[in-house]
């Protein structure tokens, strides 16, 4: 039973050390008030809202019976992370989430001795968890490390990989798996939560290690008998069979907005000598917010929105998003091609390819939180003849590098990668950046990696993709909105690794990929207006290159620039390599590179984001100066 306090509790919990000093009846009240200031900041800054919200109970429980932060508590990906900010001493920075300068929408080591380790990224929670159990173990150290891990993320394979060598944590490792979608558990009653502290009870598990020794000392066949035939006793009562088969003692489901049942469960695990343990709790995403209740999916990510209302904030109309773009382009090119099919790896409103799976749903598959399966099942779907379209962000694409290079590149199989979220992305922040694409792709023999300069290219280049058989392709293409330029009735089939002029000129190349193109002309403005004639050229592709446009631009221009929105190793350092190779820099030709930092740059606004990164019109004009060895006051002698 809880009990109402006429103060705001929450405004006395600033650290969980105060929460610990509450009464247990008193933690409905704090939750409630948890669940209400969460709203209140998400609505000002948007972010994650619905997983959070189904975490508030969960996230009171877990700090208020272990003692964190010595015991380290690990949330898988972090979406659902903003409750656990807002008690760990962070809530009067909660309305600066996810802006410049601001706190991150994941947990982030740097911020809080609360969060000991980063992830934004799913899955990766119990393996980080083993470590820091195991760590403490060697050390003699007594802290438990807690992972909560959703249902969801318990599609990707790194979690059973983990979970299979979790033994040697022994019980200094809990999981706690967060069914928020009904996808594993039966219906949660009150039975299933007796069941559930009865087995977790010191009683019961003493009970249980009793009859352990005594069947230990029965003969082999007897002993495998009585081991069975607890797994299957308990199995039949509460699930979670699985768990139990990778070593873990499993307790579950139980009702994750129960602080009754959820408390003293918690106790017992935190006090049982059996482990490493797995606590099955079911949560309801958007929990406690009518809106978000009722449209789980729509609000997982928010913009700003009516706290009242619960209407978000719409972007101003403006040019569709490249995402679409890709989407309506790969319709139409399906509509021609029966053989095109399309998979996503549980993004498929993310990748656009929800409009996709409308009209095709038997060629659309969306494999959950599965990258690596992804790019192996488009393999063989491409060795068996079909046209595979495989749509995964760049940040998560990093997770499958190896099937790319062993089951896709060494084989050269037709897979279509369609890498969205390309370069710098906003208030996501480095974890979600797209900054390695081109250099781990175009290091890879067979492959072709193009990059789109607006959303017209990103048609041809869906166009084009859908036309090569021969090999391995790849296009990226970023985040947002496009420029509004006319999106072409009939697209065109590229020739692979040819560039193109934008803007003719005489002394100065700018060499882009991708769309930094619009920064380019506007600095090729500024120069021309210096005196100093500039070529604008989109070189479409980063592998192969257009050897024989960067020869020509190399042999009639003093400065050549390379604009990407990647990191360093990509095109500019393929761009310096032929030019080396083939002693193009020996008559005195200035080559400079430009594309991302050699940082992990932080949330922010994308234009704030890639001026700190140097690659706007303005540091674009500053490089050209430099190397001509000129300042703006100074061009007069380049004139001459």
């Amino acid at each position: 039973m809880s009990v109402t306090s006429a103060t705001p509790l929450l405004d006395t919990v600033d650290t969980p050390a105060d929460l610990r000093k509450l009464q247990p009846a008193q933690l409905r009240q704090l939750s409630d008030e948890l669940r209400t200031e969460m709203i209140s900041a998400v609505g000002q800054t948007g972010g994650h809202l619905g997983s959070g919200l189904g975490v508030v109970e969960l996230t009171t429980a877990i700090h208020y019976v272990f003692n964190t932060p010595d015991d380290r508590l690990i949330w898988d990906v972090g979406h659902q992370a903003y409750p656990h900010k807002i008690i760990t001493g962070r809530r009067s920075r909660m309305r600066t989430l996810r802006q410049g300068g601001g706190l991150s929408g994941f947990t982030k080591r740097s911020e809080s001795e609360y969060d000991p380790f980063g992830t934004a990224h799913s899955s990766t929670s119990i393996s980080a968890a083993i470590g820091f159990a195991i760590a403490n173990k060697i050390a003699g150290q007594p802290g438990k490390a807690i992972a909560v891990i959703g249902d969801g993320a318990m599609s990707a394979g790194m979690a059973y990989e983990a979970m299979n060598n979790a033994h040697g944590a022994g019980n200094r490792l809990v999981v706690i798996l967060n069914d928020n979608d009904m996808s594993i558990a039966p219906p949660v009653g009150g039975l299933s939560a007796y069941l559930a502290r009865l087995v977790s009870s010191r009683p019961f598990l003493e009970l249980r290690d009793l009859a352990r020794r005594i069947s230990r000392r029965l003969p082999e066949p007897l002993h495998k008998a009585a081991k069975k035939t607890d797994s299957f006793a308990r199995g039949m009562a509460m699930g979670g069979t699985l768990f139990e088969e990778l070593g873990f003692y499993y307790v579950g489901p139980i009702d994750g907005h129960n602080l009754d049942q959820l408390i003293p469960v918690l106790e017992n695990v935190r006090d049982a000598a059996e482990g490493p343990c797995l606590v099955h709790v079911v949560t309801q995403k958007g929990k406690g917010y009518g809106p978000a209740e009722k449209a789980a999916d729509k609000y997982h990510g928010v913009q700003k929105f009516d706290v009242i209302t619960g209407e978000q904030v719409k972007s101003a109309g403006g040019p569709p998003s490249y995402t679409n773009v890709f989407a309506q382009a790969l319709l139409a090119e399906a509509t021609r091609d029966s053989t095109i099919c399309a998979i996503t790896a549980a993004m498929p409103s993310g990748t656009g390819l929800d409009k996709f799976q409308k009209t095709f749903p038997d060629r659309t598959f969306d494999v959950g939180i599965a990258e690596q399966h992804a790019v192996t099942f488009a393999a063989g779907l491409a060795a068996q003849g079909m046209r595979p379209f495989c749509a995964i962000y760049s940040t998560f694409l990093q997770r499958a590098y190896d099937q790319v290079v062993h089951d896709v590149a060494i084989q050269n199989l037709p897979v279509r990668f369609a890498i969205d979220r390309a370069g710098l992305v906003g208030a996501d922040g480095a974890t979600h950046a797209g900054s390695f694409d081109i250099t781990y792709l175009a290091s890879l023999p067979n492959m072709v990696v193009m990059a789109a300069a607006d959303e017209a290219e990103l048609v041809h280049m869906t166009h084009t993709a859908a036309l090569h058989d021969s090999g391995p392709i790849a296009f990226r293409y970023p985040r947002g909105n496009g420029t509004g330029v006319a999106l072409p009735e009939v697209p065109l089939r590229l020739e692979i690794g040819k560039g193109r002029i934008v803007r003719e000129g005489t002394k100065v190349a700018l060499l882009s990929l991708g769309t930094r193109l619009a920064e380019a002309l506007k600095a090729a403005d500024t120069l021309d207006a210096k005196g100093l004639s500039t070529t604008v050229a989109d070189l479409r592709f980063a592998k192969p290159l257009d050897e024989e446009l960067i020869r020509r631009l190399m042999a009639t221009h003093d400065v050549v620039v390379t604009i990407e929105e990647g990191s360093i190793g990509g095109l500019g350092a393929h761009v310096l390599t032929m030019a080396s190779d083939e002693g193009l820099t020996d008559a005195g030709l200035k080559i400079r590179t430009m594309r991302l930092p050699d940082v992990f740059q932080d949330h922010d606004n994308p234009d704030r984001q890639y001026d700190t990164a140097g690659l706007n019109a303005p540091q674009i004009v500053d490089t050209v100066l430099k190397a001509l060895r000129h300042n703006s006051a100074g061009v007069q002698e380049a004139r001459a």
